[in-house]
């Protein structure tokens, strides 16, 4: 009976350890929230707002759209870099990435 118990509980322990891990190394494709602020740092880390109403017509005056898919990247030590998706090409495998 214990034996049965030990099973499960280490067989739910290894699905969640899966799933986290799965998580961390493939990243989670969600997308913006309506007004949502997200802001990428040089070393990587990242944070998002909802600003109040003033604060995203104020933000919105400094704003430009984007024309086309955009990718990001951290090296071994965690600096964030943009990679440059102009030509058709990039913008291609993006997408597919993307996607």
């Amino acid at each position: 009976m214990h034996s049965i118990k030990f099973v499960l509980i280490a067989g739910l322990v290894g699905l969640f350890a899966s799933q986290a891990f799965a998580e961390d190394t493939m990243g989670s494709m969600t997308m913006m929230k309506g007004g949502q602020v997200t802001a990428i740092m040089p070393d990587g880390h990242m944070g998002t707002m909802m600003p109040d109403a003033k604060m995203s017509a104020e933000m919105m005056k400094m704003a430009k759209p984007i024309k086309h898919c955009m990718m990001m990247m951290t090296d071994a030590k965690g600096k964030a870099f943009m990679i440059d998706t102009s030509t058709k090409k990039a913008q291609a495998e993006c997408e597919k990435m993307a996607m």
